[in-house]
C-alpha cells in the first residue's frame, strides 16, 4: 500500500468537478462512473459513497480493483489505482455518513486503498 504524496494530496484538495471511478467485472469489462460524493479518509484511502451503485457494487463485491481519475482547477490530471474495500459498518462507514449528503442513502463506503499513483503518464508512486 502507498500513501498520497504531498503534491497529490494538495491536488485532491483542489480538484475540479466529479471524479471518475472505474471498476471491472469478472470478465475484465470496465465500468466507469462519475462520482461526486467522495472524500479522503486518510493518506492511504479515498472513499466513494455508494449511493446508487449497481454494476459498480457488483464489480466490487466480485473482487474488482479500481481507479479514480480527477483533474485540478489548473487542468492537471491524476489517477489513483488500488484495491477496494466495501464497508457497511465501522470507522470508514461512519466517516462517510458524516459528509455524504443527507438526501442520499449512503448504502456503504467504498474505500480505494492507494497502491499506484499517476499524473498523466508519469508514475508518481
Amino acid at each position: 500500500m502507498s500513501v498520497l504524496p504531498k503534491e497529490v494530496s494538495k491536488a485532491w484538495d483542489e480538484r475540479k468537478g466529479p471524479v471518475i471511478f472505474t471498476t471491472v467485472d469478472e470478465n475484465g469489462v470496465p465500468n466507469a462512473i462519475y462520482a461526486t460524493c467522495v472524500s479522503r479518509f486518510d493518506e492511504e484511502t479515498i472513499v466513494i459513497a455508494d449511493n446508487f451503485f449497481d454494476k459498480t457494487r457488483n464489480n466490487i463485491l466480485a473482487g474488482s480493483t479500481g481507479s479514480i481519475l480527477f483533474i485540478t482547477n489548473e487542468g492537471k490530471s491524476f489517477q489513483v489505482k488500488g484495491t477496494i474495500e466495501y464497508h457497511k459498518e465501522g470507522d470508514v462507514f461512519k466517516d462517510m455518513k458524516k459528509w455524504n449528503p443527507k438526501q442520499h442513502p449512503g448504502n456503504a463506503a467504498t474505500a480505494l486503498k492507494v497502491e499506484k499513483i499517476y499524473s498523466g503518464s508519469e508514475k508518481l508512486s
